[in-house]
């Protein structure tokens, strides 16, 4: 008899268990962007934050948290409920580079995240302001030598714009001063008026101000054309060699149940075959590229590899 006991009451909780996750998300989703508004990582959260909340008939929230580099914005997720309705949309530094530039971390993203899906992925644009009197990558190089001490921008120490700075300056010998922002949006800014001069870019929040010829693209960071920027060369073309991907990922704090994440995944890559959101997203230079939670991991660790050795290599610290 207790033992039948047992039995129903453990099948009751499961049946429980079971409903409870089949109903996520019962309230609003938050995506906590480690960014300012109208950066690259900030662009493709609200696409695809727009339609994950038609796919799950409950509000999704962006919401803004810059500063650190990422960090601050990526530890308010480490430290949230395991309970899939804080997600973090990362880009490659909170994740793979932050760990090797700072000191001290305030999470560890190796513990503390769940990788979820890869969502979005663009090469990075080198972009001059047009004071700057170089139309290749050979006649930068050029004007840098003539001109040691020129300010570059990025969108905070240690990430993708930063390390790509830092690798083209150790390539070409050139010296360069480096003016970190919390997002790419104010640093677009401030190289529109001509206080920084250079800027490995993010295209969304660039590609507007090239085709206006606001700013000229020089050169794109991977390691091939991209489609994403057509007729514009690769950086290797002249530094052979020269890679860089400016990517985004959704993470959720670790130990959220599998369920959920197999879920979001799910979801976003159904939501990467609909043409209008890919229509959207290379409007502004950027593509969809969801990898499933393994695969998503197994991308990560390489990345992980890949900036640690770089990192060492140019001494970058954060301040």
């Amino acid at each position: 008899m207790i033992r039948s006991l047992r039995f129903l009451l453990a099948t009751l909780t499961a049946a429980v268990a079971a409903t409870a996750q089949a109903a996520w998300p019962e309230k609003t989703v938050k995506i906590i962007v480690p960014f300012s508004a109208g950066g690259a990582t900030d662009v493709v959260a609200r696409a695809f934050g727009q339609r994950l909340s038609q796919a799950w008939k409950q509000p999704v929230v962006i919401e803004n948290r810059p500063g650190a580099g990422g960090n601050i914005g990526a530890d308010l997720v480490a430290k949230a409920p395991p309970d899939g309705y804080t997600l973090l949309m990362a880009s490659v530094a909170e994740v793979a580079m932050n760990q090797f530039i700072y000191e001290a971390m305030p999470f560890d993203p190796e513990k503390d995240f769940m990788p979820v899906t890869k969502v979005a992925s663009a090469p990075l644009a080198l972009v001059v302001h047009p004071s700057v009197p170089a139309t290749t990558v050979s006649e930068l190089i050029a004007f840098l030598k003539a001109n040691p001490g020129t300010p570059y921008a990025s969108s905070g120490t240690g990430g993708p714009q930063h390390l790509a700075a830092e690798q083209f300056r150790m390539l070409t010998g050139t010296t360069m001063v480096h003016v970190p922002y919390k997002g790419g949006a104010p640093a677009i800014t401030d190289l529109l008026g001509g206080q920084v001069r250079i800027f490995f870019s993010g295209l969304p929040p660039a590609i507007a101000h090239i085709q206006a010829g606001r700013l000229r693209v020089l050169a794109v960071s991977s390691r091939e054309p991209s489609s994403l920027m057509e007729g514009v060369p690769p950086v290797s073309a002249t530094l052979p060699g020269f890679d860089f991907e400016n990517w985004q990922g959704l993470f959720a704090p670790a130990r959220t149940p599998a369920a959920i994440v197999n879920q979001v995944a799910a979801d976003v890559a159904r939501i990467a075959e609909d043409t209008s959101l890919r229509d959207q997203l290379r409007a502004q230079g950027a593509a969809p590229a969801p990898l499933g939670p393994a695969a998503f991991a197994s991308f990560l660790d390489a990345e992980r590899r890949k900036y640690s050795r770089l990192v060492k290599a140019s001494g970058a610290k954060a301040n």
